[in-house]
Formats: C-alpha cells, sequence, structure tokens
C-alpha cells in the first residue's frame, strides 16, 4: 500500500462517488428538462426547423449545481432514448471557466462533444459553429451543458458578450440541428443571459435556493442519516439537535452542496478514527483539518458562531475578511 492512500479517506469517497441526495429541487430540474426534451424529441420527429430551448440553472457557489445537473446528464445519457435518425440521444457538458474568447468558447464546445479544433485552424465564428452543429448531430449530442457560464461575460466589452450570446442563440436556432443547452452559474449569470432578450426567452429559469431553517430541519437529519448508514457508522443523538443543525448550516453558508461536503468529510473522519458512531468531534476535526482554525473557534464549537460564520464566506470566520 503506498503511503500516500489513506485508506479511510479512500473508501469513503468510494462509498459517496456519484450518490446524489434526492433533494426536492432535483425533481424540478429533472422535471423542467425533461418536458424541454420531449419537447425537442417530437419536432425532430416532426421534421422541419425549429428553435429549441434549454434551462438556466443559478444558485451561489456551493449549491451543488454542477453535481446535480451532472448526475441529471449521467442518467439521461445511460438511458440511451432513441432518436428518429437510429442514433442514441446524449447530452455534453463544458466548463466554461477560463474559457476566453468566442474562438474558445468555440474550440472548448467542440472538444466537448469529441471533435476537437486545432489550435492553429483558422476558422471564423460561423465556421467553428457550423462544426459543432455538424459534429453534433452526427454524434447524436442533442445538447451541452456550460458549466460556470459566467466566467465567460466577466470583464468583458458589451460587444464581446454580445457575440457570446449570438453564438449561443445561433445554437439553440439551428436550421440543421437546434442544441438544447443548460447554462449554471452563480446569481450573476441571469444578468448576462437578459442581454440577450430572445435567448433568455427560451430558457426555463430554475434557482437552487439556499437551506432554509428551521424548515429544512428534517432534510438535514435525513442527510447526516443517510451518509452515515452508507459508511456503517451510527449516528450520536447528539447531531440530531436543532443546535447542531444551526451550526451545520451555518458551516456550510447556508448551501446544500457544503453541507453534503463537511457531512461526508466527518464521516470520513469517523472511518479514520475507527469509531463506530459519527459524533461531533468528527465535523470539528474535519473543519480545524480544512481551514486550520483553532479548536475553540469553529462553527461547532464556538458560542458566537452565527455572527463569526457568514453566509457570504464559506469557510471564513469574520476575522478573515
Amino acid at each position: 500500500m503506498s503511503e500516500f492512500i489513506i485508506e479511510a479517506y479512500r473508501d469513503s469517497a468510494a462509498n459517496t462517488a456519484g450518490k446524489i441526495y434526492p433533494l426536492v429541487r432535483a425533481a424540478k430540474l429533472k422535471s423542467d428538462f425533461a418536458r424541454v426534451f420531449s419537447a425537442h424529441l417530437g419536432h425532430l420527429i416532426g421534421g422541419g426547423r425549429f428553435e429549441t430551448e434549454g434551462l438556466l440553472v443559478t444558485g451561489p457557489s456551493g449549491t451543488g449545481k454542477t453535481t446535480e445537473i451532472g448526475a441529471l446528464i449521467r442518467q439521461f445519457n445511460s438511458d440511451k432514448i432513441a432518436l428518429p435518425d437510429g442514433s442514441r440521444a446524449r447530452f455534453a457538458e463544458c466548463v466554461l471557466k477560463g474559457i476566453g474568447t468566442w474562438k474558445d468558447l468555440g474550440k472548448a464546445t467542440a472538444t466537448a462533444i469529441g471533435y476537437p479544433v486545432s489550435s492553429k485552424a483558422r476558422l471564423t465564428q460561423s465556421e467553428i459553429w457550423d462544426i459543432v452543429v455538424r459534429e453534433a448531430k452526427l454524434a447524436g449530442v442533442i445538447g451541452i451543458h456550460f458549466d460556470e457560464a459566467q466566467h465567460i461575460f466577466r470583464e468583458k466589452s458589451d460587444a464581446d458578450r454580445f457575440a457570446v450570446l449570438d453564438s449561443f442563440k445561433t445554437l439553440m436556432k439551428s436550421h440543421n440541428w437546434p442544441l438544447m443547452l443548460i447554462f449554471s452559474g452563480v446569481p450573476e449569470l441571469n444578468g448576462y443571459i437578459k442581454m440577450e432578450t430572445q435567448l433568455h426567452r427560451m430558457l426555463h429559469r430554475i434557482r437552487f435556493n439556499d437551506i432554509n431553517t428551521p424548515n429544512d430541519y428534517r432534510t438535514i437529519h435525513e442527510i447526516v442519516g443517510s451518509y452515515a448508514l452508507k459508511a456503517g457508522v451510527d449516528v450520536d443523538p447528539d447531531l440530531m439537535s436543532q443546535d447542531f443543525f444551526d451550526r451545520l448550516v451555518a458551516a456550510a453558508a447556508y448551501r446544500w452542496g457544503l453541507l453534503i461536503e463537511i457531512t461526508e468529510g466527518a464521516v470520513a473522519e469517523t472511518q479514520f478514527t475507527g469509531a463506530e458512531t459519527l459524533v461531533r468531534n468528527n465535523f470539528t476535526d474535519w473543519w480545524v483539518g480544512k481551514t486550520k482554525v483553532s479548536r475553540v473557534a469553529t462553527p461547532f464549537t464556538h458560542s458566537e458562531y452565527k455572527t463569526l460564520y457568514r453566509k457570504d464566506h464559506p469557510f471564513m470566520d469574520a476575522l478573515d475578511d
């Protein structure tokens, strides 16, 4: 066994990999996606030209957008739904963090559908998107998820933003092979998309909301219990208290994705120590390892945790500002 492998952390990660807690928002996401795809498939069967629709999923960083959408796309692709030409429908994914220009966007999109464009290729904007549409149709790619989409709009002139927005609209309105698009990102993304009114109109908008206490106490209870169950450990009754739930929510900056990340980490700490019960100290241990703060200053131990840890600064206390 390599000295770089800690079995408890490896096994904990392997045990939870690909497992998504079924939050209510996942059903909403799946329902809207199914509605858009069903209409898209119907248009393909009917023949003729059509404009497709898409989804705009926004929420603060750490709310779990990428995880939820990724799980949805994996499930969709595994269904291997037949298209009218006999090919199997699939969705591609493209991360836009670090993408600068419309040409970078086009090349990244082509790569996402399985057709990399040479960096030396001298192609116009129109030619790149023609390649994307052509190869998507040949591969049965009916849509693309653009993750972290706000990055391509930041620090750009309005003219450059409109060029990118026009590229997206072109994909959705293609006469040859309209592509369903899913955009995900932080709330500012909605403002960028609104600049192109036609594109904004074509999108179903979904907001990933913050954790709402006390309404979400039951869900938090189930998440902690389910991850402990997967790891084969018991849960200390102390972790089923309102005090602990409030501290866990504060630690997660009210974001579901971070709450699940922290819980997974605490469960891994339990397995690392060989304990049979998940306790509050496991959450403290994980937090100290993550942030290097004193044990007395974590959200799970400090008496003033609600003012020390704020929603807009995940994993940071007020003294770090």
